[in-house]
């Protein structure tokens, strides 16, 4: 979003508390990351979460899934009012994430973002996640 009011150590260390607070399960503090008109677009979800209320039940649902433990910045790439973060995410599946059953197993998963953000705050966030990694290790582990 070109014009945007935040420099890239900004952005950074914004992005850097919005995975903080993932891993910690503080869900004020994640929210607190976001604009309040915030769009939230995961791929593959049905619907997109649009206003902080429609967010904080998307994250409320993930997070009866999996309890993150670490989310690894690979590489990220800046540019005008927006960012897109590459991480690899540690997380054990203590619900049933994408219809599997966890039973609390580890999985690791690659994540790309893509954040845009204004004044300091996450205006739109776009998640691509990893699920066939997922599948594929669910699956495996639950072998005999």
């Amino acid at each position: 979003m070109p014009g945007s009011t935040t420099s890239n150590a900004a952005v950074d260390a914004l992005v850097d508390d919005h995975f903080a607070a993932e891993i910690a399960g503080d869900l004020d503090r994640l929210l607190s990351t976001f604009a309040e008109d915030v769009e939230h677009d995961v791929v593959g979800n049905p619907s997109v979460s649009k206003g902080k209320d429609q967010v904080r039940d998307f994250y409320v649902a993930l997070h009866d899934d999996l309890a993150f433990e670490e989310i690894r910045s690979v590489r990220r790439y800046h540019g005008d009012g927006h960012v897109v973060d590459e991480a690899m995410v540690r997380a054990r599946a203590i619900g049933s994430p994408f219809g599997l059953p966890g039973g609390g197993r580890s999985i690791e998963l690659r994540l790309l973002h893509v954040f845009e953000v204004r004044d300091g705050a996450i205006t739109r966030e776009n998640a691509w996640i990893d699920v066939a990694s997922v599948i594929a290790q669910l699956g495996e582990q639950a072998r005999p």
